[in-house]
């Protein structure tokens, strides 16, 4: 009875900030509670009452009152006031972002470093295993105290649970208590003691190979699963967060190599006999790259499966042996972690490529420990010491800039419509002399040859020669480092062609690149290209889109080079160009003039490209009519009876 009466006053003393105790008590699986502690007014002061910026403070509880471990516990905060995060204790965000940062539409928090809360039952009510307590510090916009900037929700983000409505705890705060969904359906067991490897676009495995007191050997293992992802010349980055560093590396290299935060840090004053000059890295966050192909087969650098390949990471479906990259780190530990047992991932992590798709990545989840074969060739596996997987998405925020852009042309109307304006971002010199709203100009064929800076004078003539509209100031260009046009070549009774060409702009040179076309309604007629290697490609269970890449020995999209006489000629872009042919029998009833020949989304390297908002207009050819062709019928009629 004594200690029943210490685990209620315990739960009184340490819940009351956040919730009230008959919530707890009632709530049989988990509590998720948020209370706003305090907030002042900041400078400047501003006139518009809605960008006066102001402090707040809060507390967000999570408490297990489950039968189950809740293993790498999510929740979710609907912040909703523009609210910018400064500091948060004992988690990270979830997907990867680092602190300060802007949650104002809502964010997930991760668990960290206590990522699982165990039961009172497993327990004896120990609040120090059973709950987390997540004190928040950040600036919120336009509500001034006595005004409350509560969120507009709080869950738990974990798969499979539902959350009650959530009630009010007072004008201070919210909670809701969230139990095991019925219905969801999970191969995991409460007996498992770890989660499930879970499916991403992209996984990266931290493996330790091998540990010792004051340091480990950890294997990295990114693999892409996505069949249109991909990524050029990676750049991953990750935050240590108990001071770890990396003295040397195997497969890959830090972007900087620096050990100041080493020397005159905490880091030096333990490692006093270590010889710093030969560590590598000493940074918070560091930033990893690949190595050329020619370190491959280096015994210092080199000698990892799947490493130094400039960064390239391919779909299986291209390549599968170039869809994995691998690379080997000697991590040091600092105090108190001074123990072979004590392991901890970096967190963080992000991942990011030339010219390829944002990625998202989520926190580090320990999963069961990796089995290798066995190197030696015998029959057996090689299991490693700890294993984390992290798995990151394809993303891409509202309103962010495509990377590359399509124009549009057909055999039926002289102009070609060209890549919208500012379709991968306007220009940063506000003082450039050019619309960033204006339509872009449709251009003879020719100009797709030139550079933008070139086709001024092409455009402003054609407009002139076509009574199209001109705009003043003239639309700013594209920006876009890749364009690819989609010209619709032919249309006939049993089938039809375009022609699709690739032109890079940039300087940087794509080897093994690749593009996919998605065509709602002619992916199913679809024949062959001449060119290219290309074949259809099912996505999500929809067999709509056709992927394409250089033939080989043709795989490679150079950049933009010097024109023959560079005093006097124009830039001229890197090409690769072939034709496509579709069949009609497949997909009767489509009207390929009309839109259906043209393609719904384009994609460069993974990339999802801007379309241009119209398709080319076939209202300058002269379709005769029924009534017309009838006549003309009945003239022939009448010529042969004389």
């Amino acid at each position: 009875m004594a200690c029943h009466c210490y685990f209620i006053f315990t739960v009184i003393a340490m819940l009351f900030a956040t919730t009230s105790f008959s919530d707890a008590q009632n709530c049989n699986g988990v509590l998720v509670s948020y209370a706003y502690t305090g907030g002042v007014r900041l400078p400047p002061n501003v006139t518009d009452a809605a960008k006066q910026p102001y402090r707040f403070q809060s507390t967000v509880t999570v408490l297990n009152n489950g039968l189950d471990e809740l293993k790498s516990w999510q929740v979710y905060v609907g912040f909703q006031h523009d609210e910018l995060l400064v500091s948060a204790s004992n988690v990270v965000l979830a997907d990867g972002t680092t602190l300060p940062a802007a949650v104002g539409n809502g964010t997930v928090f991760a668990g960290y470093p206590m990522t699982d809360l165990k039961t009172a039952v497993e327990t004896a009510g120990d609040l120090t295993q059973m709950e987390a307590q997540i004190q928040l510090v950040g600036t919120v916009f336009g509500v001034a105290p006595p005004s409350i900037p509560l969120p507009s929700s709080i869950k738990l983000a974990n798969d499979g649970f539902q959350c009650v409505k959530t009630t009010g705890q007072g004008k201070n705060g919210t909670n809701v208590c969230c139990t095991k969904d019925p219905n969801f359906k999970t191969n995991i067991t409460t007996d498992d003691k770890y989660l499930l490897r879970q499916n991403g676009d992209l996984t990266i495995m931290y493996d330790v190979i091998k540990t010792d007191d004051s340091n480990y050997w950890a294997e990295v293992t990114m693999e892409n699963h996505n069949p249109l992802g991909r990524l050029d010349n990676w750049e991953l980055s990750w935050d240590w967060m108990n001071d770890e560093f990396i003295y040397t590396m195997k497969g890959a290299y830090p972007s900087v190599v620096d050990v100041s935060d080493c020397v005159f840090g905490k880091k030096g004053t333990f490692y006093q006999s270590l010889d710093f000059s030969t560590v590598l890295n000493c940074q918070k966050r560091p930033t990893i790259i690949d190595l050329p192909p020619t370190k491959f087969n280096d015994t210092v650098l080199g000698k990892v499966p799947f490493c130094c390949r400039n960064g390239t990471i391919l779909p299986s479906s291209m390549d599968p042996s170039k869809s994995v990259s691998k690379f080997q780190m000697q991590v040091f530990k600092t105090p108190p972690n001074i123990n072979r047992s004590m392991l901890s991932p970096p967190q963080n992590w992000q991942i990011n490529g030339t010219l390829n798709p944002t990625y998202k990545c989520g926190p580090p989840i320990r999963v069961s420990p990796t089995a290798n074969p066995d190197p030696s060739g015998l029959p057996s596996e090689i299991v490693v010491m700890a294993s984390w997987q992290v798995v990151c998405n394809i993303t891409k925020a509202k309103g962010t800039a495509s990377k590359c852009c399509v124009s549009f042309s057909a055999y039926y109307n002289e102009s070609v419509i060209p890549c919208k304006t500012c379709a991968c971002g306007c220009p940063s010199n506000t003082a450039r002399n050019c619309s960033t709203t204006a339509p872009a100009l449709w251009l003879p064929s020719d100009a797709l040859l030139v550079p933008f800076d070139n086709r001024s004078a092409k455009a402003i003539a054609w407009a002139d020669l076509k009574h199209l509209p001109l705009s003043k100031p003239m639309p700013c260009s594209d920006n876009c480092g890749v364009s690819i046009n989609w010209h619709l070549n032919t249309d006939y009774t049993n089938g039809w062609s375009a022609r699709v060409t690739l032109f890079n702009w940039g300087d940087t040179n794509f080897a093994d690149w690749f593009a996919a076309v998605e065509m709602d309604k002619a992916a199913a007629g679809f024949e062959k290209m001449y060119s290219f290697n290309a074949t259809t490609l099912a996505l999500d269970g929809v067999n709509n889109t056709i992927f394409m890449q250089g033939l080989e020995g043709l795989n490679y999209l150079v950049a933009e080079a010097d024109g023959a006489n560079p005093l006097n000629d124009p830039r001229v872009p890197g090409k690769q160009q072939s034709v496509i042919s579709f069949k009609k029998k497949p997909t009767p009833g489509i009207l390929v003039a009309r839109g259906d020949g043209f393609p719904n989304k384009v994609f460069f390297n993974g990339e999802e490209c801007s379309l241009p908002s119209v398709i080319p207009s076939s209202g300058s050819r002269k379709v005769p009519s029924w009534a017309t062709l009838m006549l003309l019928s009945l003239l022939l009629i009448v010529l042969k009876q004389q």
